[in-house]
């Protein structure tokens, strides 16, 4: 059964009636260029073929009621005049009210309505299951109410939301990856001015995700953390973000930073320049070159910001000897997935062996699957 098939025999069963709209986003990830969009750089995210997608109905009383698959239980309801954060078991649902709350701030005459959530996109797993959910919200929203969005403005409401809601100082990249995901391209993102240069990605490789199993959590405050050692950083180099910094200025002032600093700052300037080398090497089909940026890039996230963890460590390690042409941690990290480019006859291979490998290593399973670039988010 499909997913949108089961979202609308869900609304159907949950509400009572026929559902009038289905929106589906994407999830994301991120081929290289981690940590960084929030401090204005360069990054190369692509959407994937896994989806949250919304069944809805307007309602004609000010409020909204949100029932999830993964959840069950009774809708929850809260009314337009009262749009909080929730807290608790209820705190997935901050995603929703977050989105509505950012259009009524916006001049929006939101509407009220009914919603069901499903979806195959992993939580809490690096694949930017919170965009997703974002984003089809925003859709429902601008669809019930009468308005519309471009991506882009619809991506700054969505990462509002997040901030505010959420408790997340995230960037901008997840949001504007699952709005304006293009069907067999990635995105080269300058998170400064928004300009999205899309790049073609190679048929003849295979985009292999292997999750790690381990639930990666943003809000428990370790992603402020780095946000504020950016920040920072940025401010006794005098500038107003990393992004504008450069490796020789970051080096002469490591004492003046000192060793945590130092190396938050490190990971920011040579993550952006590993963006635009990746460019180059995707434009000229040098996969050795791909492979040495994202190795490089997986050690920067381990040693110099921190957020890799063991399993990923373990997981990277094998992929290389398991023949994948480059393999690194993607998303915020703590957990969460590992993406492998492998050769596409490779691939069915690859995830066998990963995934057998890693059960006879570590004694635990991890699942491993391939993703390809889709469009972003859309009313079907």
């Amino acid at each position: 059964m499909s997913i949108s098939t089961s979202c609308q025999q869900n609304f159907s069963k949950v509400f009572g009636r026929e559902s009038l709209i289905v929106a589906r986003s994407p999830g994301r990830v991120n081929l290289i260029g981690e940590h960084v969009d929030y401090q204005l750089g360069w990054v190369m995210p692509f959407a994937v073929d896994r989806y949250i997608e919304c069944a809805a109905a307007a309602l004609v009383e000010p409020e909204i009621r949100i029932w999830s698959s993964s959840i069950g239980g009774a809708p929850l309801r809260i009314a337009l005049n009262d749009l909080r954060a929730l807290d608790g078991s209820d705190s997935w649902a901050n995603y929703v009210i977050g989105v509505v709350a950012k259009y009524a701030e916006a001049g929006v005459e939101v509407t009220g309505f009914e919603s069901v959530i499903d979806g195959n996109l992993p939580l809490g797993a690096g694949l930017s299951s919170s965009a997703a959910l974002e984003a089809v919200t925003a859709l429902v929203v601008e669809n019930v109410s009468g308005t519309a969005k471009s991506p882009s403005d619809r991506s700054k409401l969505c990462q509002a939301a997040e901030h505010d809601f959420a408790g997340v100082p995230c960037g901008l990249m997840d949001q504007l990856a699952v709005n304006h995901g293009r069907v067999g391209h990635a995105l080269m993102i300058d998170c400064r001015d928004l300009t999205l240069t899309p790049l073609p990605l190679p048929e003849e490789l295979s985009y292999v995700m292997v999750n790690s199993g381990v639930r990666h959590a943003l809000a428990d405050g370790e992603y402020a953390k780095r946000k504020a050692d950016c920040e920072a950083a940025a401010s006794m180099l005098e500038v107003t973000t990393l992004r504008e910094a450069t490796l020789p200025v970051v080096n002469a002032a490591r004492e003046s930073l000192g060793d945590r600093l130092y190396r938050r700052a490190r990971h920011v300037v040579t993550e952006n320049a590993r963006v635009e080398h990746f460019a180059e090497a995707l434009t000229s089909g040098n996969r050795t070159a791909l492979g040495q940026l994202m190795a490089a890039s997986h050690a920067s996230l381990r040693d110099d910001y921190e957020v890799s963890c063991s399993e990923l460590d373990l997981l990277v390690e094998m992929a290389s000897r398991l023949g994948a042409v480059g393999s690194r941690m993607t998303g915020g990290g703590f957990g969460g997935c590992t993406i492998n480019l492998v050769p596409r006859d490779d691939a069915a291979r690859f995830c066998e062996d990963i995934c057998r490998t890693y059960r006879e290593t570590h004694g635990q399973s991890v699942e491993a699957f391939t993703v390809a670039p889709v469009d972003g988010a859309a009313i079907l």
